[in-house]
């Protein structure tokens, strides 16, 4: 009996650690700056290159993103998925570029550089 107790809390260890590997390496990363604006897999914000400024009625954050063998197709569409549900409402979109509105504010996300991908992310108050 003592044997089955044992195998039992062996397994039941091995599941909860097995899990907590998994949610760990599916947790989203958020750009700096941005209160929940998600890196995609495979990009990476470019730290010197950021710049946030503003006051309590306007303000201006923007950042730039970088990622190998990614397409701005692939971006564009993960960003057009993700950021409804944050409350983000696609305006306008071509091959280059989406603009999302939410509340008083816009932001942007535009493809820089095709190779490597550069994507600039700049969100502003609408006034």
């Amino acid at each position: 009996m003592n044997l089955i107790k044992n195998i039992t809390h062996f397994y039941l260890i091995v599941f909860l650690f097995a899990c907590s590997i998994c949610n760990s390496s599916h947790a989203q990363e958020f750009i700096e700056g941005f209160e929940d604006l998600p890196v995609m897999n495979g990009m990476f914000q470019l730290q010197n290159d950021n710049i946030s400024f503003g006051n309590e009625e306007s303000r201006l954050v923007e950042a730039y993103l970088e990622g190998k063998g990614i397409s701005f197709a692939s971006v564009a569409s993960f960003y057009r998925e993700t950021l409804p549900q944050l409350g983000w409402n696609l305006i306008n979109q071509d091959k280059k570029q989406l603009l999302f509105e939410r509340e008083e504010e816009r932001l942007n996300i535009v493809c820089e550089q095709k190779s490597p991908l550069l994507v600039r992310i700049t969100l502003k108050s609408k006034n």
